[in-house]
């Protein structure tokens, strides 16, 4: 299955807040979308790694999204490196998306920013014919390079390069956000209290959504940075 929208990710969750948005507004266009989680946040705080999955599970669904895989690398000490590179380009070159969204360039949780190297670099090595993968049967995949790859925003703040409308969608994203009971503020809860287990992180999330989307005339959106200059052929494809 060929995607438009892969988004990869170190933890399950991270893209729910981070652009769940985006990809329901892709999903209402027509578009493919699908998520890939590096780990399974089996370091958490709160919940069990087998739990985070099921919640994954559930987040997807709400979503709507064709497909959802984790790739079981090490929450907490991946890295950039020649094995986790060649852990992820078998999933770019299976699902050849257009556009991969990642992990923040920098953020308060160092896999964020890990991730978003890490993804970067295997998406370019995606797309080096002398790396040779298989896919599930066992036959040589073909070289596959996305051709955009952008970063969304996730707890500290970065100023975005450019932010995407995501009013019409908020309700759902939180709704996906939501169905990963465990981390999120939950007053019957027993487990520890984490950093994003307070009701005030879930209202962080919302005004950060609103902040954006004010800044670029819409009641919600997501932001997003670029390493690459965005070219246009068209002014008025800008709003």
């Amino acid at each position: 299955m060929k995607l438009d929208i892969l988004a990869i990710a170190a933890h399950p969750d991270d893209v729910e807040l981070g652009c769940a948005g985006t990809l329901l507004s892709a999903i209402a266009q027509g578009r493919k979308v699908g998520i890939l989680d590096l780990t399974k946040g089996e370091l958490g705080t709160r919940g069990t790694p087998e739990l985070r999955l099921q919640e994954a599970a559930a987040a997807a669904e709400v979503l709507g999204v064709s497909i959802r895989e984790n790739a079981g690398l090490a929450d907490g000490f991946f890295r950039n490196d020649t094995e986790n590179q060649l852990a992820i380009v078998p999933y770019i070159r299976k699902y050849q998306p257009d556009i991969v969204l990642a992990n923040a360039i920098d953020d308060r949780h160092p896999d964020h920013g890990k991730g978003a190297a890490l993804i970067y670099d295997a998406c370019f090595i995606s797309g080096l014919r002398r790396v040779e993968t298989k896919n599930e049967e066992g036959l040589l995949q073909a070289p596959w390079r996305p051709k955009y790859i952008y970063h969304f925003v996730q707890d500290r703040y970065i100023k975005p390069d450019f932010v995407v409308d995501i009013t019409s969608y908020w309700d759902k994203k939180e709704a996906a956000i939501r169905a990963f009971k465990s981390q999120f503020y939950d007053p019957n809860s027993t487990e520890p209290n984490s950093y994003i287990s307070s009701p005030d992180f879930l209202n962080f999330i919302k005004a950060r959504a609103e902040e954006y989307g004010h800044a670029a005339g819409f009641k919600y959106g997501e932001g997003f940075t670029v390493r690459k200059t965005i070219g246009i052929k068209d002014l008025w494809a800008l709003e």
